[in-house]
């Protein structure tokens, strides 16, 4: 005879999450009220009545003094107004997976939409889900009470419509009034809120009875998760029993059975389902064959087989221990029971570097979970690292609703993203999400420390996080202290973040300026590349700001450094200087004095004597000695002469006409740079800095 437990048996995580919530509150000696029983099972909510938890109906039976704990199912958002009202506290264990349900039908109601609910109407999380809607809601149980509702209701083909369903519906049903409804309403959004520990239950009850003479389901009478299970295995298997413990079960049901398939409701505790195991292989024990499980070996002992079967089950029991010794490979631990308890060094931490003798030390308290119990050696192994694993799942799980900071390492980039380590777990974070700006390199992250957001959890615990949402939060902190104290005048050390042909980007530290090509240099250049590079850190002031628009013109050419400045500084009228030739028109030559500054030298002041053009004397590039012969301050002119220092009284005869012969409009002006506010109108707008 074999007998097989499906391996999706046992609380779910919404369900371990309420009843690990309530347990640990009173252990902590505070006294505990649940709005209703905190899961569909008798069994454990006695257990709970015993350790001092009581049962209310509505909000108004909380006490002053106790902590009321709203139940796994979640409840409507105006009983969770009352709760606050009457406890001295609230803590909400309504599962995640419905308190997602919560937030669709809210949103989508307020959006205008009609909710349709796929699920029975008189549960609990049906009734929770219903008040979280504004607007209309129907509820339909099957295809043919949808298609009833469809016909009674013909103007939802002209309105918007939302659909969740129970987290324990049928999924096989739930399929089927989908592919209706995609027919008759085309308008209609579909979400599948059938939770995932529901579906492999309800996958593994369907293959697991098509294979068996009888079927046994654990589970709470009332859990609708439970009838579910049942009523998928009642169709394959007509042997099917739905029992509580094991005291329903009666020895006819086993008799002639060559195979044995069991499955349990998210609800129902470990403890039970072993117990419904253990009273089965007792009752069985004399047949010639036992087989527990499908991977069983021949030469395995009956209390071996067992074993095995049950391990997984076993993963549930919670225990505090004290630490008698620390070995170089183990802990020893005392945990109040007969069998001395084990921790390997592997089940100590997710940290394989870790040395047990640097970190533990005798008289340290451990919170553990029962891995293996082997009563004829008197041994139990246990591990902390499976219980921070559930405790740091809760945290993700927290973070996720709460919108908590977690902080991770990033331990690989791959295609599409990257991987960062927090708290024992894998997140993935897709490139979009790893900085602040598209195409930044990731390759730089590996190995650093990040924080994020978890901003999805999907099947299998896949974490999905953001870095960016983080980066976004503090850039916009820092732009609104940045606004806040910013005024003209201020002097900056900013990094260059980008050219374009008109100017300079620069990050002053979370906010951008842009410097006008103008402002760049005093010299004319034609692109802001032959002064700054990206990733330069330059020195900047602000020249003017606009709040309205959040533009930054700055300023990076200093008034010291303006050419003119240093040329009435440091020459003379009449001084003799060296000039290079730069220029030349019909009229004359220029010739630079220094960068900035260029001195135009007249036709006539060129030579000693009447030539016909300037190249007949003069080449681009050549340097002469010329004399300052005239400076005009306002329009920033410089007058320079070759012939007066070749014929010096011909030359002062004529310095006046070389100035009147200059043409205004060629003259060598060095001009105030254009201010750069008036120039940044003009650059494209997606380009401006905001």
């Amino acid at each position: 005879m074999k007998i097989t437990l499906a391996k999706t048996a046992g609380f779910c995580f919404g369900v371990n999450r309420a009843v690990d919530m309530v347990e640990k509150l009173a252990e902590s000696g505070e006294r505990v009220c649940t709005l209703g029983p905190i899961i569909h099972n008798t069994q454990l909510v006695k257990q709970l009545a015993e350790k001092g938890v009581r049962i209310i109906d509505c909000p108004e039976q909380a006490k002053n003094d106790e902590i009321l704990v709203i139940r796994s199912h979640g409840v409507t958002a105006e009983v969770e107004e009352a709760c606050e009202k009457f406890a001295k506290r609230v803590e909400n264990a309504t599962c995640p997976f419905v308190a997602k349900i919560h937030k669709i039908v809210s949103e989508r109601s307020s959006a205008g939409d009609v909710i349709l609910i796929a699920g029975d109407e008189k549960h609990k999380e049906v009734e929770g889900i219903r008040g979280h809607v504004n607007g209309e809601s129907y509820v339909f149980g099957n295809e043919q009470d949808l298609e009833n509702l469809i016909k009674n209701h013909p103007e939802f083909c002209q309105k918007n419509i939302s659909v969740v369903s129970q987290t324990t519906f049928h999924k096989e049903i739930f399929e089927k009034t989908e592919k209706f409804l995609k027919k008759v309403c085309t308008n209609a959004t579909i979400f599948d809120t059938i939770c995932n520990a529901t579906s492999k239950r309800q996958a593994e009850a369907s293959a697991l009875s098509g294979i068996s003479d009888v079927m046994f389901v654990i589970g709470g009478r009332h859990s609708s998760n439970t009838n579910k299970l049942f009523s998928i295995c009642k169709e394959n298997c007509p042997n099917t029993y739905l029992i509580e413990t094991a005291d329903e079960i009666e020895k006819k049901q086993l008799i002639g059975a060559e195979s044995i398939g069991v499955v349990a409701g998210a609800s129902t505790p470990a403890g039970i389902i072993k117990e419904v195991i253990s009273v089965m292989t007792e009752t069985i024990k004399t047949t010639d064959e036992l087989n527990i499980g499908a991977e069983i070996s021949d030469d395995m002992s009956f209390e071996e087989a067992l074993e095995l079967s049950l391990s997984s089950l076993n993963t549930d029991q919670k225990v505090h221990g004290v630490v008698l010794a620390v070995g170089p490979t183990e802990i020893q631990v005392d945990i109040g029971r007969k069998q001395t308890g084990y921790v390997k060094a592997e089940e100590f931490s997710y940290d394989t570097s870790i040395k047990l003798n640097e970190v533990v030390k005798v008289g340290d308290e451990l919170d553990l979970i029962v891995m293996k119990t082997n009563d004829q050696e008197g041994t139990i192994m246990l591990s902390k690292r499976r219980y921070d694993n559930i405790a740091n799942w809760d945290a993700i799980v927290e973070a996720s609703e709460n919108g908590t900071v977690l902080e991770g390492k990033v331990t690989e980039i791959i295609k599409g993203g990257m991987i960062v380590t927090a708290l024992g777990f894998k997140v993935f974070v897709p490139a979009s999400q790893a900085t602040l700006n598209r195409g930044e390199d990731l390759e730089a992250l590996k190995g650093t420390t990040v924080s994020f957001k978890v901003l999805e959890i999907g099947r299998r615990r896949r974490v999905i996080g953001s870095v960016r949402a983080i980066l976004a939060e503090e850039k916009k902190a820092l732009e609104a202290k940045f606004w806040e104290n910013i005024a003209v005048g201020d002097v900056f050390n900013g990094v260059v973040k980008s050219l374009t042909g008109y100017g300079a980007f620069v990050d002053l530290g979370g906010v951008d300026g842009m410097v006008h090509i103008s402002e760049l240099s005093w010299q004319r250049i034609k692109n802001p590349a032959e002064v700054v590079s990206v990733g330069d850190t330059i020195e900047v002031y602000v020249k003017d700001i606009d709040t309205d628009k959040k533009k930054i013109s700055l300023g990076h050419k200093k008034p010291e450094d303006n050419p003119w400045t240093i040329f009435t500084r440091d020459y003379a009228d009449k001084e003799v200087v060296k000039a290079t030739i730069v220029n030349m028109t019909t009229y004359g030559a220029f010739a630079r004095i220094i960068p900035g500054v260029d001195g135009l030298i007249h036709i006539s002041q060129i030579a000693d004597r009447r030539i016909e053009k300037p190249q007949d004397e003069l080449k681009i590039g050549q340097e002469v000695d010329v004399k300052i012969i005239g400076v005009d301050e306002e329009k920033k002119r410089v007058s320079l002469s070759i012939r007066a220092l070749l014929d010096p009284k011909a030359a002062e005869e004529e310095e006046v006409l070389a100035e009147v012969n200059a043409p205004a409009e060629e003259a060598p002006v060095v001009e105030e740079a254009p201010v750069a506010e008036e120039v940044v109108t003009e650059a494209p707008a997606e380009e401006t800095a905001e």
